[in-house]
């Protein structure tokens, strides 16, 4: 009979990323917020991105990992529950709500799903019909927890007076609860003669009423938002700014986007071309002169580490004069039939 002890359960492996993001799971959100505020755009991102990834993180493992912090980490490891409160929490902290609301919409996972199944048999002329009776706030759970290109359809094809009122129930959805979901799967049953169990969710939200209208056509969103900024101004901002963001910039022609940096000031330039990656950097320096290109990257060399918020609002006030150009006709955004204009 061997006295041997049984072998140690094999410790996950962190990365130097996922380290630092075991630790900021810990610490406070004061302690956390000032610690994002010293990094740069990329290293927020990044280091956002692991905090998701260790929220599993074992005893053993924080012990492993932090070794002298051990003691901390047994009195307050809330790494084992959802982490979503907490580091949006952190991030709104550090960075404001709206700066906050683009850095999480990069490294967020996606929402538990609705599961309403039998709406994937169903064309948007069929759910339009259903629905077109319904409260205005079942219409917006269904077609939010449609794909976002047949949701625009669906809103589209709904009589127009009830069109803004659906989409603002859409940016303010929250949690859906169990019975509600039974509900809403019921009155599908009804129909196919299927269902199955609920259980609760989260939907919608500004950046899914903001894909779901960018899934209309450009007459729909031109008809609903002036009505909308009528009913709640707020959230009406939210989703116009939702639904164009800074990679959006790409979708111009070199043409249009060599104009556009002509009408940025290269202060204003070289600080929201600090905070993307060389690909899409190099697709907007591309659009200048090679001098003029090589004096945007050396000045981007020389600030060094740039905070994000100053990322941010550059690239809120390009996207801000790309508007105003493409508003009195200087350039064209988009393509085809849903050019930004």
């Amino acid at each position: 009979m061997s006295d041997a002890l049984p072998a140690p359960a094999a410790l996950r492996s962190y990365t130097g990323v996922e380290r630092a993001a075991v630790l900021m799971m810990l610490v406070g959100e004061e302690e956390a917020a000032a610690i994002l505020q010293k990094l740069d755009p990329e290293e927020v991102r990044q280091l956002g991105a692991a905090m998701f990834k260790v929220a599993d993180v074992s005893e053993q493992e924080v012990e492993d990992v932090l070794d002298d912090f051990v003691g901390r980490a047994r009195e307050r490891t809330a790494i084992g529950f959802d982490p979503r409160p907490k580091i949006e929490a952190v991030m709104n902290r550090a960075l404001g709500p709206e700066k906050a609301e683009s850095v999480l919409a990069r490294i967020t996972p996606p929402e538990a799903a609705c599961e309403l199944e039998l709406l994937d048999w169903l064309d948007a002329g069929e759910i339009a019909a259903m629905i077109e009776k319904e409260h205005p706030q079942i219409a917006a759970v269904l077609i939010a927890n449609l794909d976002a290109a047949v949701g625009g359809q669906v809103l589209e094809l709904l009589p127009d007076a009830v069109q803004p009122d659906i989409l603002h129930r859409i940016a303010r959805l929250g949690p859906i609860t169990p019975e509600a979901v039974e509900t809403l799967k019921t009155m599908l049953a009804n129909r196919t003669g299927s269902s199955t169990q609920s259980t609760g969710v989260t939907l919608g939200g500004t950046r899914e009423a903001a894909k779901i209208l960018s899934g209309a056509r450009k007459a729909t969103e031109q008809r609903v938002m002036p009505k909308l900024f009528k009913i709640d101004k707020d959230v009406a901002k939210a989703i116009e700014e939702a639904m164009f963001v800074f990679d959006n910039l790409l979708e111009m022609d070199d043409k249009n986007l060599g104009t556009l940096i002509r009408n940025v000031d290269g202060d204003i330039l070289t600080r929201a071309l600090k905070g993307v990656d060389e690909t899409i950097r190099a697709r907007f320096l591309g659009c200048m002169s090679a001098r003029a290109a090589d004096g945007i990257r050396d000045e981007m060399e020389a600030r060094g580490p740039m905070k994000l918020a100053e990322v941010l609002d550059a690239q809120k006030a390009m996207i801000q004069i790309a508007r105003n150009l493409a508003k009195d006709g200087t350039i064209m955004m988009g393509a085809g039939d849903d050019d930004y204009v």
